[in-house]
């Protein structure tokens, strides 16, 4: 199970003001299990891993099988929560090397509808003119520009492609029950089509089809992902005391920080593979901290990539900031230095060393020099990257942000803020019913 480490934050903040927060995790702990704090509505994330059926994983991985036999690519479209937790998982699972080969087991996982780039949008369809492939389309309303944008361009080329038949073979819908522009159109094509639960908001909602689906076409075990969830469900309950929860004591930490005047956390890695667990946790945190102009600013830097970019401000910039490692106790693969006669580089003396344990080293000088820079650093331990620890990663991450909301005082289910750039996107567009703000908007131009 992970493990966590709050050893080297103790010089900023004392062990006593973090464990003061006990009562309040309690509180915040029995407002999810009750369902009686803010955006109580949204809480189906809470026990997901724990009620999911077998019958269920199933009938994902069946479908998921059919678009492996059909596809040789399959476009993932969606935004925000709709993609960056499949793409953290099967990131941070793949093979970085594999989407070169001319031949793989699996199909090619791209991403689409994250943004509105006419460029990405020409090159993406031009690739996949000679592509047999399909499209899983998340998005619970259907409108959601990005997104509805990219799958009506890929949707058209895929029936243009491959055939109406085989496109509603390989054209998969993730969406709201019963309501919304892709309901109605995976009814009216015949679809096959998963549900987003009313009561998961999007960055919570990996564990869902939404994230489980194209886990599965990439080939990786999601039953072993959800047993990993349903782990971290049981080690960050709210039955488990305070000091042995790894969820209730970084909610604390981070908390106590902020207060302190830390008012940006880092995550920080030191496997790429773990780059898109950041971005999912960066979209987690941020949309459910900050609001009321208050939370912690997410960050997330590759380290030790980054040293030689964020290093110097990190090491010597203003200290308003403290990091939380993720750390990889142990790795797939074993790679040694060799030794050179001419040691021209002077490394022979790693020689006989794996590449990991000069990793291992680069991450502790690190975090030692980070603190003696005034850099409080949380250590976050998982025993490495598989489908089970990754969804104890991911799990704790969600029940953690649960709590550190509430300890914030916020409603941490709740996006409010999201929706001001699209009031005056659309304005600005002339789209029908913005008449009114596209006057009002015209004068601050």
């Amino acid at each position: 199970m992970i493990s966590l480490n709050i050893e080297k934050t103790l010089g900023f903040i004392s062990r006593e003001k973090v464990f003061a927060y006990e009562p309040l995790v309690k509180e915040a702990q029995n407002a999810l299990e009750k369902g009686t704090g803010k955006g109580n509505d949204f809480l189906g994330w809470l026990h997901l891993p724990s009620s999911i059926t077998q019958e269920h994983l199933e009938d994902i991985k069946a479908t998921a099988q059919v678009l492996r036999e059909n596809c040789e690519v399959v476009i993932v479209a969606g935004i925000g929560g709709s993609y960056l937790g499949a793409r953290a998982v099967i990131e941070a699972l793949s093979n970085s090397f594999t989407w070169l080969q001319d031949k793989k087991s699996a199909p090619s996982i791209i991403y689409a509808g994250h943004n509105i780039g006419e460029d990405y949008l020409y090159e993406l369809t031009h690739f996949l003119q000679d592509k047999k492939f399909g499209v899983i389309n998340i998005s619970k309303s259907g409108t959601t520009t990005e997104t509805a944008l990219a799958f009506r361009i890929l949707k058209k080329q895929c029936e243009d492609q491959r055939g109406k038949e085989m496109a509603q073979k390989v054209i998969v819908a993730i969406t709201d029950a019963s309501k919304g522009a892709a309901r109605v159109t995976a009814d009216k094509e015949g679809y096959k089509s998963f549900i987003i639960p009313d009561n998961v908001g999007g960055r919570f909602s990996v564990l869902t089809p939404v994230g489980l689906l194209p886990i599965a076409v990439a080939g990786f075990n999601i039953d072993k992902l959800v047993a990993g969830a349903r782990e971290a469900e049981k080690a960050c309950g709210a039955d488990v005391p305070f000091a042995e929860n790894p969820a209730a004591i970084y909610a604390a930490t981070r908390n106590e920080l902020y207060k302190s005047g830390k008012k940006i956390e880092i995550l920080v890695n030191f496997n790429p593979k773990l780059h898109y667990v950041s971005e999912w946790w960066k979209q987690l945190y941020g949309e459910s901290e900050g609001k009321e102009n208050k939370g912690i600013f997410p960050a997330a830097v590759d380290f030790s990539t980054d040293l030689h970019s964020m290093g110097q401000w990190i090491q010597e910039g203003e200290r308003t900031i403290f990091e939380t490692v993720i750390s990889v106790e142990k790795t797939n693969h074993t790679v040694l230095v060799p030794s050179d006669e001419a040691n021209l580089d002077g490394l022979n003396f790693l020689a006989g060393k794996r590449v990991d344990e000069v990793n291992k080293m680069a991450e502790l000088g690190t975090q030692l020099a980070h603190v003696d820079g005034g850099v409080p650093n949380m250590r976050l331990c998982i025993a490495d990257l598989s489908e089970q620890t990754i969804g104890e990663l991911l799990y704790f991450f969600e029940v953690a942000c649960g709590i550190s909301g509430y300890l914030l005082g916020v409603n941490p289910f709740n996006q409010p803020g999201v929706e001001a750039y699209k009031k005056n996107m659309f304005a600005l567009l002339n789209k029908p019913g913005y008449e009114e703000e596209s006057k009002a908007i015209q004068s601050r131009l």
